[in-house]
Parts: C-alpha cells; structure tokens; sequence
C-alpha cells in the first residue's frame, strides 16, 4: 500500500521505535475470564429473512476459510473490489464479540471473538476510514478507534523487530527495501498489512502496546492498527494457531466459552470467555467433558491452513443411521484439503457437498413422513425443510457428531433445526459450497463446525494438551 494521507497521520502521531521481541510478563496461575456476547444486529424481524442473512454469511465466511488469502499489496483499491456480495449487517457474519483495552492509560473497544484467524486489530486513529459500513444501528462515522497518540505505550513495529515476520513471513525482506539481507540497523517501520475476512478487509500498520485486564497486563503485545476498513465496523480478536494470535502471545495453556443461544433479538445476554495462564484450578469444573486430539493439517504449501483448529471427526450419526462419508473428507490430506476446524466466527455448520448430500439425504429419509416446503427453502437459503402445518408435536432424527476417541456431540433439535411460524415448517440448519467457487474444487476444510451448533455447550481449547473439549451446558 503506498504511502496514504492516512498512513502519514498515524506515523506523525507515533514516534519510529524499534522493539527486539520481549518476553512476556504473565502469572504463572492466572485466570482472566471476559464477557463473551453475540454480536449482530438483524436488519429484519422476519424470522426468514434472519434465516436466509446467517446462511448466506455462513456460506461466505466458509469460502474466506477454504481459500484464505492474506492480501499484501501497494494497491489499496482492492479493499472495495472483488468481494461477495450479501446482505449487510454487522460484523459480516453472525459471530459473538469481546472487549478487551489496550494502551496506557488503557482505551476499551469491542472486537469480534474468531477462532478462525490470528491477528488481533482494532479501529485505529480519528481518521479512521470504513467504507461501505452502513449496518444496522451503526454510525460509520461513529465506530469506537483506538487513538495511538492518547497511549504512552504505542509504538510502531519495524521490520527489524522479529513480530514483523509473523505477518510477512519470508516475503519480509522484500518488503523492508533499503533493508540490508539480514535487515541489521534496520530504521523501516513494518510494511502496511491487508487482510481479507470473506465479506471485508482491513488495511494498517503494526503496534506494538499493552494488553491491560484487571489484574495484570501483557507488554509488548503485537496489536493491528487498522486505519482503513471495508464492511468491518469492529476489530477481529483472533484466537487462532500462529504466532501473532491473543492465545500465543499470552502463552494461553487454555481458553474457554459457554455460547449462549441466538433469541434474534437485542436482549444483552452474555457468557464469559475464560483465558488460562497457569495450570492451576482456574475456574469450577465441568463435569462430563469429552476430548478429542488437536490436528496439524499437513500441507507445507498452504501454510494459511495452519491457522485452523482440526479435530478428528469420525462419524455423523443421524437417528441411528452412520452417514457413510468419504474418509478423504474427514482427514485433511498433503494438499491440506478435507478435515474438520472448529470456528467461532462460522454461524452455520459448512459441509462439503458431498458430506452435505449424504446427511440431507439421511435427514429426509427420516422425515418421510412430512412433505419437503420448496417456497420456504428458497426464502431461507436453507435445505431440506419440511412442511409441519397442523402438527402439535413432532419426532425428529438426532444429529450426532463423534471423534476420535469416542467422544459424542449430542446436538438438542434448537442447534440443528430452525422451526419456522409462518408457513410452518422445520428447516436443518446446515449450509453446503452453493455459494463457494466451483470451479476452484475441493479445497480446505470440508468441515465448519460453526458457532450456532456450539451454543448451550462448554466449548474448551486445551492447548497444553493439544485437544478439544466439551460439555452440554446451560450458557445463560
């Protein structure tokens, strides 16, 4: 990205200092626990239309997964060029989000919790720019930014200072011209950064701040400092693998989330979000959790993938019927294509057509009794759904996820199924690639265990074990 108005306001508000890695000032037995609330405003009551917005961002967010792409390049133009086209609203995708407060003395700004990425950014500058940020209950020109020049702690991230290569990679000797190869005595800020989430973008300059919670601080912690957005009116926190994400900066031994469930409405319900640092007794114990191993994806050639937390899915049990489904789905291969991830940001669980096909088609044959609504399947974007007029009560299939190890994700009918008033009828809340690149094949996860089949679970990532946990649990 060339050197912008923006850009030469933010570096005349920070002075050029140059930080070698640090290591981080954490408790050895510490808990942080943060309020964790859904995020999205619906820009309709109709129960449809919500139904028809989460499936067409779920969809969305699922191509961004399969074919993750960090953009970095001199042309800004593409943060408003070449994106899917679905209906606004915010946050691009039904997700749930955190606050967290960076800076000295410490600024507070809400971020979207994503296990699916690994930067965290914020809204940067009094300048800051978003275009095409026209959501619901949202004044673009009001979005909560972190002021760089209001903390005593901010200072820009240059490309000598080894947290630059986290974003760049190999590529950032390159990037950092008039740089000597080994980028010894190095006075260059880090390039600018473009990231791209599906519906938006986000564009800025690294920071390097402090981490303030109640009871500790984290220093030096790798911040974005986004000045130019498109369609993403908050910060992302990412929660993911790599090396810049909040989880390994803070050296997290785990994480933890109870979801509390969708009502489509705006009645401010929150759960926590719990951080270990420490493997001491962090919090009450859930009783009856189930665990399965952490995954690697294998693929060298797309390190994007690394990001993403695999778990071993094993079988999808409809009722009582094992869905037959190619193994060459379930376990990523050396192209990194196939496998299961589990993301917060996800609404809707993704399946691969030919998954999603083979547990429709199980669903329907189990549903026989009840004729298929095709008015209400093309007003939803969701498929099969099922006419129910006139019935009082009904018997409807589980749907059962289990892993390696055994362990079983028994889902209530409320996070698989959407029961709709007006017509009345019963919709499986799973989306298939109708919306993804066809010509581009079959590639990244073939699974998205999303958010909305999460609520009402304690949902834990244990890093130090390298597993995932969970248990059913009122979240309210």
């Amino acid at each position: 990205m060339a050197a912008s108005s923006s850009s030469s306001y933010l570096l005349c508000l920070i002075s050029l200092v140059y930080l070698l890695i640090s290591l981080l000032s954490i408790p050895s037995n510490a808990t942080i626990t943060i309020p964790l609330s859904f995020s999205t405003k619906f820009p309709s009551s109709d129960p449809v239309q919500i139904l028809n917005h989460l499936a067409t961002a779920s969809l969305t967010r699922a191509q961004r997964l399969k074919l993750p792409k960090k953009i970095q390049t001199n042309d800004t133009a593409t943060l408003s060029s070449s994106l899917v086209k679905t209906p606004l609203f915010a946050h691009s995708y039904g997700g749930y989000s955190i606050s967290l407060s960076f800076g000295t003395p410490p600024q507070t700004v809400p971020f979207v919790f994503d296990t699916g990425s690994s930067l965290v950014w914020f809204p940067c500058t009094s300048r800051y720019l978003c275009s095409k940020c026209f959501f619901p209950n949202i004044d673009p020109n009001q979005i909560p930014a972190f002021i760089p020049k209001l903390s005593s702690s901010s200072k820009l991230v240059g490309c000598q200072n080894l947290k630059c290569s986290w974003i760049f990679g190999s590529d950032l000797q390159s990037r950092c011209q008039g740089c000597d190869p080994n980028l010894r005595n190095c006075t260059q800020a880090c390039p600018p950064y473009i990231l791209q989430y599906g519906l938006g973008s986000t564009a800025g300059l690294l920071l390097s701040e402090t981490l303030d919670f109640p009871d500790q601080t984290v220093p030096n912690f790798l911040v974005g400092c986004s000045i130019l957005s498109s369609r993403q009116p908050a910060g992302i926190a990412g929660f993911g693998r790599n090396p810049e994400s909040l989880p390994s900066q803070m050296r997290l031994k785990k994480f933890s989330y109870c979801l509390v469930s969708r009502r489509f409405d705006e009645t401010p319900v929150s759960s926590n979000l719990v951080l270990e640092t420490g493997s001491g007794k962090a919090h009450d114990k859930i009783r009856d959790v189930s665990y399965t191993p952490f995954l690697k994806n294998p693929s060298v050639s797309n390190i994007a993938f690394q990001d993403y937390y695999y778990v071993s899915l094993r079988k999808i049990i409809i009722g009582d019927k094992h869905v037959k489904i190619p193994y060459s789905l379930l376990v990523p291969g050396p192209d990194g294509n196939g496998g299961t991830i589990v993301d917060s940001g996800s609404t809707f669980t993704f399946m691969e057509r030919p998954v999603f096909e083979a547990v429709a088609k199980e669903f329907e044959a189990q549903m026989r009794n009840f004729s298929r609504s095709t008015a209400v399947e093309t007003q939803s974007g969701l498929s099969p759904c099922f006419n129910i007029s006139g019935e009082k009560s009904m018997r409807v299939p589980k749907l059962i996820f289990q892993f390696k190890g055994g362990a079983k994700m028994v889902l209530p009918s409320s996070n698989y199924l959407a029961f709709i008033g007006k017509p009345a009828a019963v919709c499986l809340m799973i989306v298939s690639d109708n919306a993804v690149d066809e010509s581009a094949g079959s590639l990244g996860p073939a699974i998205i265990l999303g958010n909305f089949q999460q609520q009402n679970f304690y949902v834990e990532f244990d890093l130090g074990k390298q597993r995932f946990g969970f248990a059913k649990q009122r979240c309210a």
